[in-house]
């Protein structure tokens, strides 16, 4: 049998247990033996990210031929999309449209009631949006990823994408040419594209990455971006001790599933091939190695987390932006063990804007602080103690993720040595 089939086949088993009751224990878990046929690749890289509502790819197709307005052009046999990325390198899944689950109508709890059934190593991804802070539990997001949420009145949806390790939050909002605002709700295609997510909205049947929050097929939003918000991957405990006023993500979603357990069990082994992957390699580091991503203006940086893991901090320059970097231990990784919260530890990073300031972050014990002004610093950006108490960073939004998907969506990026 060809290689191709093989992987297409696992793919299928892969996403469609995502679907099914939680009775399984090891349907997904052979997807960290999978491995990328690069005989058949037919994608091709992106550009640099450009600034939101513009994209770095010119379309292939500018305009719909044969395609009923408001259906997935995949259900259509005569049906020529707009696209910018070639439509053969968008691999489908197996399941239908959503059947990973989006969640909808999230509901939250206090910090008190997540901690009876989470570890303070518990991955999480947090949102804070004008002082209203979430988490998401990847114990959940690994079942459904995708959340269409309203945080701090605006509407938001929270993403993370587990063949990537990509937890991405996205405004959900476009503004026509006449000002017109539409809020978008999204839900899972289905599909893949360069192993990542590939999102739809359930307006227009667009479909759009996952990584980039890019349309890439379809009309009218070809080429339009949805904006970043900043969003962390923290531990539960630390997440807590950050923000202990706010909610958590409930595991009353509607759903029987096996929260906690990762259907993924060793897919962030460094020697790993990635799954279902079809573009080009870059060798310069294994595929999997975990690596902080920044993003600016068409500048694209990024550090290796191991390089992190022992010097805690440094400082990096994208495009005229100088940025501090940040990383803490206290994390699980979600992709590691059969039980998400027994995943060897991953740490917790963030990035901050110290452009014009005069900084020395240095590591104090288990602290960060700031030798120019003995100020503390946590990894949210906020200073305690000495001449900078009160004071806070600009969050700069980044990614915590793989080589094989950041070097893919970023193939100018620069390695900050």
């Amino acid at each position: 049998m060809h290689n191709r089939t093989v992987l297409l086949t696992l793919l299928v088993a892969v996403v469609a247990a995502a679907c099914g009751p939680d009775t399984s224990t090891s349907d997904r878990d052979d997807v960290a033996d999978a491995t990328r046929d690069s005989s058949d690749a037919t994608a091709t890289a992106p550009e640099a990210q450009p600034a939101p509502g513009t994209s770095a790819r010119p379309p292939i197709r500018a305009t719909s031929t044969g395609c009923t307005p408001g259906e997935f052009p995949f259900d259509q046999p005569d049906c020529l999309p707009a696209h910018s990325i070639p439509l053969e390198a968008i691999i489908s899944g197996g399941p239908p449209p959503d059947g990973i689950p989006p969640i909808d109508d999230p509901a939250f709890e206090s910090i008190e009631q997540a901690a009876t059934w989470l570890e303070p190593q518990s991955p999480v991804m947090v949102v804070d949006v004008d002082g209203e802070v979430r988490a998401y539990p990847l114990a959940i997001l690994t079942w459904h990823e995708i959340v269409n949420d309203e945080v701090g009145g605006r509407p938001l949806v929270v993403t993370y994408c587990p063949l990537c390790n990509s937890a991405l939050a996205f405004d959900r909002r476009i503004t026509g040419d006449d000002d017109d605002v539409t809020v978008l709700d999204f839900g899972t295609s289905g599909r893949l594209y360069q192993s990542n997510l590939v999102m739809y909205d359930r307006q227009t049947r667009n479909l759009w990455t996952q990584f980039d929050g890019e349309a890439v097929v379809g009309e009218p939003y070809l080429g339009t971006r949805l904006e970043r918000v900043p969003a962390w991957m923290f531990g539960f405990e630390q997440f807590a001790e950050l923000h202990p006023d706010a909610v958590v993500l409930s595991r009353d979603t509607g759903h029987n599933r096996d929260y906690g357990r990762n259907p993924y069990t060793g897919y962030d082994t460094t020697d790993r091939d990635p799954f279902a992957y079809q573009g080009p390699v870059d060798d310069r580091f294994p595929p999997m190695t975990r690596v902080v991503g920044v993003s600016i203006d068409g500048h694209s940086v990024a550090v290796l987390t191991g390089r992190l893991v022992d010097e805690r901090v440094t400082t990096i320059k994208v495009g005229d932006r100088e940025l501090v970097v940040l990383w803490e231990p206290g994390q699980a990784s979600a992709l590691d063990r059969q039980a998400i919260d027994e995943g060897r530890d991953v740490g917790q990073t963030a990035v901050h804007d110290a452009t014009g300031e005069e900084l020395e972050i240095i590591v104090d014990g288990t602290h960060f602080v700031d030798a120019t002004s003995g100020s503390a610093l946590d990894l949210r950006g906020r200073f305690t103690g000495g001449q900078r108490d009160g004071q806070q960073l600009e969050p700069v939004p980044h990614d915590d993720t793989f080589w094989f998907v950041w070097v893919a969506f970023r193939p100018d990026t620069i390695v900050a040595s």
